[in-house]
């Protein structure tokens, strides 16, 4: 770690540890889009940011790149859906670092989500137990944000995923054609389209995980996607998005339907309903949070399993984002070993600072 580094990290801790831990997490999190929503719209704000956090500009980026899921990366690591679930600061965040960025998820149908408080730190295990509920503003509100981020120059080079998830209002057996609404309105601004049917937060989502439900689904999403391809005249990879809480034999099943149904690969794994004994905090305290999605390094062993799991089971040429428990460039490393295409992370941010993601894309060095 450099000495600029260690100098970026320290006032970010002193104002997590005095500031942010002291606000409700998700007021911090709207604080902190809010903040970066903010520094982006001055008058040389992208430059200023860029420079803040050592991230070279886009427009002159001599770094190499490697193309996957229809987009040239020079890093690696992504941010990973449910920190922009509105697609209010894609830009600034490629402008911190990351490689890509992944907005959502988002519903057909603006939502809520659950009450309030719904997302908590386990600061003792630098992790975060949400139960968000897909809390957005619905397909067409995220449409008309990209559409404006892809405008500009810098918005159309950006990698920028799009993750769709099921309206809480649909029945299970009206899944297909919710999937389908928000694939069609979101196909023209999306490097790649991810299914999200592994959120623990909305009732009966996670059923959508089994072949039989998951197929209608992904045909339905896949017949949309390929309209959307002869208008656009480009690819349009789509992948689904799986729990690391799947049993084995479910998880190879999943990876046969990504064969048979023509998709361009995973993203695994979300956040666990688990609360494994590994956790530091307090019994008492997981007890009084409840129910929610459980991210952070407790999930690194079981994600790098199913990361192993679906690379001997996909087909040749299918794609793997790895997610879950990445907080250091040698996590990165590991995954890219296994048999990731990209890693992406988002509760370590949330510890480390806004300098994480430039950090740890200078210490994994370049993307071939």
């Amino acid at each position: 770690m450099t000495t600029n580094d260690t100098a970026r990290r320290g006032p970010y801790a002193l104002l997590f540890r005095h500031v942010l831990s002291r606000l409700d997490a998700e007021q911090a999190h709207r604080l902190t889009v809010g903040c970066l929503r903010w520094a982006h719209a001055l008058p040389g704000g992208p430059r200023l940011l860029r420079a803040a956090f050592a991230t070279p500009d886009p427009m002159h980026d001599r770094r190499p790149t490697r193309a996957v899921l229809g987009g040239e990366h020079r890093s690696p690591l992504g941010l990973a859906a449910g920190f922009d679930k509105d697609g209010e600061v894609p830009l600034a965040l490629l402008d911190l670092g990351f490689g890509h960025v992944e907005v959502g998820t988002v519903t057909a149908k603006p939502q809520p989500g659950n009450p309030r408080p719904r997302s908590f730190r386990l600061i003792p295990d630098r992790s975060l137990i949400n139960r968000m509920g897909f809390n957005n503003h619905g397909a067409q509100a995220l449409a008309k944000s990209l559409a404006a981020a892809r405008r500009t120059e810098r918005g159309q080079r950006a990698v920028i995923g799009v993750n769709i998830g099921k309206s809480k209002v649909t029945a299970l057996e009206d899944a297909a054609e919710d999937y389908r609404f928000s694939a069609r309105l979101l196909a023209p601004y999306a490097t790649y389209l991810a299914l999200n049917v592994s959120s623990p937060n909305t009732p009966g989502l996670r059923d959508l995980q089994s072949v039989d439900m998951l197929r209608p689904i992904l045909e339905a999403v896949m017949d949309e996607v390929g309209q959307a391809r002869r208008r656009l005249r480009r690819e349009l990879p789509v992948l689904v998005k799986i729990a690391p809480d799947l049993h084995d034999d479910d998880i190879r099943a999943v990876a046969g339907l990504v064969a048979e149904v023509g998709l361009s690969g995973v993203i695994a794994t979300n956040t666990t309903i688990a609360r494994p004994d590994s956790l530091t905090t307090a019994r008492s305290r997981l007890e009084t949070i409840g129910a929610g999605g459980l991210s952070g390094p407790v999930l690194a062993e079981r994600s790098l399993e199913v990361l192993r799991l679906l690379r001997r089971d996909l087909p040749a040429g299918a794609a793997i984002i790895s997610c879950g428990g990445v907080t250091t460039a040698q996590d990165v490393r590991e995954r890219l070993a296994a048999g990731a295409d990209l890693v992406q992370g988002y509760t370590a941010m949330i510890f480390e600072g806004p300098s994480w993601p430039g950090r740890l894309a200078r210490e994994v060095g370049p993307f071939r």
